[in-house]
């Protein structure tokens, strides 16, 4: 799914009421529309009282079709203008007039005061105050306003989204922000939901179709996409029935020092599990037996040294390495991936203590192979690129690093988020389960083993980022956030691949006569 910039959102708008041949207000009635017609579907007429606060810009307007939808249906609702400027849209005058044509309860003006209405926390409020149109601070009267959203509990209902935050940088004051329980946004997420400095926003979040035009959705490149089960489809390979170990390539995963054998292990397991042909571990001799004994389909190399790498020989020619999981920071370490690094041409994924390395000696950066791809946690990227001001500058520096080394980066998080040159790919799999020891080992097993079967360096990203968060939500049903570990995380990418082919399960027709 694409996320649309705010500029690219205005253009579809255009463009739609323009091939539609309907005016800008049809279409915010459209949306407004399709914002009751959801809250219709889940509230059944059922008498909550719900309160409706309309700015006085288009998203104000959309907010004023939501409640005389809401007042034609016989709910219980209550509409406020929150008069916050002299500039009213037009499409907000057009839909005011005909609110009031439809009750003598017209909506509250409220302006410049802290006196607000009280709200239960059993009610419900819908946010309309601002829409991705915010260019500026809000008053501290409306910053007192959302305040007063936060004190009641009552659950907020935000209108394409919550009124305060922009679409590309950061509030200035977190507490000018209305915080949501659910945003409905108009045809396209927007980025902010996905990046942690922002996605606290709404709790969650849903894309409403409102009709825009189909073909100005599928042409127009955006910077950042959303990727799901549909995105992940296209991308993936189907084993051929004539095909052996070796046509899915071989993976050398080089890594380990003493007490951190497990960390290679997981990654060789994570490499094999998600279809390599074949693992070679290249590791200190102090791991030798372990890793043998603990996965006996794995091949081993070790060096001369008994608890540390030393030097990197191989005599085997991997399809893709895979190097720094558990690998430690150790002088003669460092100086062995340098020599490593002078002459590789195999394609690289690097993770954990390979990324230190490299944020020690930058100059080896421009050793690393055509679209090499890093796999950074957020203090490893720190490492790399430097401190950054809020998401958007880490996005903005993270771009500029990979536009200057030609590497992939995969920013590890809640929302990982993979960066090639100004392109964003934001994950929406995974779950805090994740976040335990090892599941960093097993996704860089997984993007060595896809590009060992031949997918493109991106692509094997892109996967097996989705895969590895897909695997934890399937897991979490059996295990639950806390007691899932990395090792299941291996055990769950069968189910994840199964999956990809599941089809939605259809609710049951009761046959005629059955009660």
């Amino acid at each position: 799914m694409k996320i649309f910039s705010k500029e690219q959102i205005y253009e579809g708008d255009r463009l739609t009421t323009e091939k539609q041949k309907i005016s800008s207000t049809d279409l915010m009635e459209r949306a407004g529309t399709q914002i009751f017609n959801w809250l219709h579907m889940r509230m059944q007429g059922a008498q909550v009282p719900i309160h409706v606060f309309c700015g006085i810009g288009n998203n104000g307007g959309d907010g004023l079709v939501v409640a005389r939808h809401l007042v034609t249906h016989g709910y219980n609702v209550k509409t406020y203008i929150v008069n916050c400027s002299d500039k009213r849209s037009k499409n907000f005058l057009i839909n005011y007039d005909r609110i009031k044509n439809v009750t003598k309860d017209w909506p509250t003006l409220l302006s410049c005061t802290d006196d607000f209405s009280p709200i239960d926390a059993n009610d419900i409020i819908v946010d309309a105050v601002f829409g991705i149109g915010i260019n500026r601070p809000v008053d501290d009267w409306v910053k007192g306003l959302f305040n007063h959203f936060r004190a009641s509990r009552a659950y907020t209902l935000a209108v394409d989204i919550p009124s305060g935050l922009y679409t590309d940088k950061l509030p200035s004051d977190p507490e000018a922000v209305v915080t949501a329980g659910y945003t409905l946004s108009f045809q396209t997420p927007k980025l902010v939901f996905f990046l942690p400095d922002t996605a606290k926003y709404t709790v969650q979040w849903e894309v409403i179709d409102i009709g825009i035009d189909q073909e100005y959705i599928y042409k127009t490149n955006t910077e950042a996409d959303l990727i799901g089960k549909h995105e992940v489809l296209p991308i993936y390979k189907p084993r051929d029935k004539f095909s052996n170990k070796g046509t899915y390539g071989h993976s050398l995963i080089i890594g380990g020092s003493y007490g951190k054998i497990g960390a290679v292990t997981l990654a060789s397991r994570a490499t094999l599990a998600v279809g390599a042909g074949l693992v070679t571990a290249y590791i200190p001799k102090c791991g030798y037996t372990a890793l043998q004994a603990a996965f006996p389909e794995a091949m081993v190399i070790t060096d001369v040294d008994e608890e540390k790498l030393t030097s990197i020989n191989f005599d085997i020619e991997p399809t893709v390495i895979g190097f720094g999981v558990g690998v430690g920071t150790d002088a003669k370490t460092i100086t062995a991936f340098e020599t490593f690094l002078k002459t590789n041409k195999t394609p690289l994924v690097i993770d954990a203590d390979g990324l230190n390395i490299l944020s020690k000696k930058k100059a080896l950066l421009k050793l690393l192979p055509e679209q090499t791809v890093l796999t950074p946690h957020p203090k490893e990227l720190e490492r790399l690129i430097g401190k950054w001001k809020g998401d958007f500058d880490k996005l903005k520096k993270t771009k500029a690093f990979s536009k200057k080394y030609n590497v992939i980066v995969v920013i590890k998080g809640a929302n990982t988020i993979t960066v090639f040159q100004d392109k964003l790919y934001v994950n929406a799999t995974g779950n805090p389960g994740l976040a335990t020891a090892g599941t960093g080992d097993v996704l860089t097993g997984m993007i060595t083993g896809l590009i060992a079967q031949g997918y493109k360096p991106l692509a094997a990203s892109i996967f097996g980022v989705y895969l590895h968060g897909k695997s934890a939500d399937l897991l979490i049903e059996d295990y639950g956030y806390q007691s899932l570990i990395a090792s299941h995380v291996v055990g769950g990418i069968s189910e994840a691949y199964l999956d990809l082919f599941k089809q939605p399960e259809q609710p049951e027709v009761e046959e005629a006569g059955e009660k």
